[in-house]
């Protein structure tokens, strides 16, 4: 067994006279014995086989990709075509340029109060999926829903500035299943712009046993864009870009890292809205791909073409 006490520096050798260093004693010190066992230990395991499950297993993965593609002509398709026109829609709207480009200043897209690298996931190389609150997984005002809108289904009364607030919220539908579905398979974070003492009392109501979300980033997490506009900077976040997703119907939101976004219509009232589903679909398939910007990039080609 390999010691695990931590080794520091030898000193260094003594030098002669004339600036040469000394000969080092015959007798190896118990640091450079541990060392030469360290370096000696057997690997375990034969190169040929390892190469061989690699090559199954390189197969494997090529083959379950080609099935994964059919399913996302499937998925470009769920939904009404209102909403596929819109999804589609505002994802050209953040590529195509404006008609008059703005000139941003080095600094220009400044932090509010720039989130520190979230800490390692709980899993490691499991994938993050950041989620928007607001239109996204639920629709809050300050006026009470009347007939024939839908009734809400919770009410939270923040305090903010000192004044009390209520808000009725109507939960979009499906959105238990799916986020304890996609708590399953990725890292939950929110990552909304709304105000902690608001948007906190919104996630409890969410996840009342604080087992879904795994972090909650807040309004002043997001980056001013100097127009009024918030941005969410995922790269802040300290996660692999190659492993996250952020689900948003805002562009806006993320467009510093739009080859990361699944993007969805706004959610109002509409209880026969099945955009969660749709959005599920594709993290399924999503979460097979190394690089989960190669399934999403296809996803929306699918989308814009249809």
């Amino acid at each position: 067994m390999v010691s695990r006490t931590p080794t520091k520096a030898p000193p260094p050798l003594p030098r002669s006279g004339t600036g040469s260093p000394a000969k080092p004693s015959p007798s190896p010190s118990p640091v450079s014995t541990r060392r030469r066992r360290v370096l000696r230990a057997p690997r375990r395991g034969s190169p040929g086989r390892i190469k061989s499950l690699a090559a199954t297993f390189d197969t494997s993965i090529r083959g379950c990709r080609r099935r994964l593609l059919k399913l996302f002509a499937r998925l470009a398709v769920l939904g009404s075509p209102t909403k596929r026109r819109a999804a589609a829609a505002g994802f050209r709207r953040l590529r195509s340029p404006p008609s008059s480009p703005p000139t941003p200043k080095p600094n220009q897209v400044a932090a509010v109060n720039p989130p520190l690298p979230l800490p390692p996931p709980v899993s490691p190389g499991r994938r993050t999926l950041f989620l928007d609150l607001d239109e996204t997984l639920i629709h809050s005002q300050t006026d009470p829903p009347l007939p024939p809108a839908r009734r809400h289904d919770f009410a939270v009364r923040p305090v903010i500035a000192g004044q009390a607030i209520t808000f009725y919220v109507a939960k979009r539908s499906g959105v238990d299943a799916f986020l304890a579905a996609a708590a399953g398979a990725f890292e939950l974070v929110v990552f909304t712009a709304g105000l902690p003492e608001y948007a906190s009392l919104v996630l409890d109501r969410l996840d009342p046993g604080g087992v879904l979300f795994a972090h909650r980033l807040y309004r002043g997490a997001c980056r001013d864009a100097g127009d009024g506009r918030l941005v969410k900077d995922l790269a802040a976040t300290g996660r692999d870009l190659r492993r996250a997703v952020i689900v948003d119907d805002n562009p806006n939101a993320y467009s510093l890292q739009p080859e990361n976004a699944v993007p969805v219509a706004p959610f109002i009232d509409d209880a026969d809205d099945n955009e969660l589903e749709r959005v599920l679909g594709i993290l399924a398939i999503a979460a097979e791909f190394d690089d989960v910007r190669d399934a999403i990039k296809r996803y929306k080609d699918l989308v814009e073409a249809s």
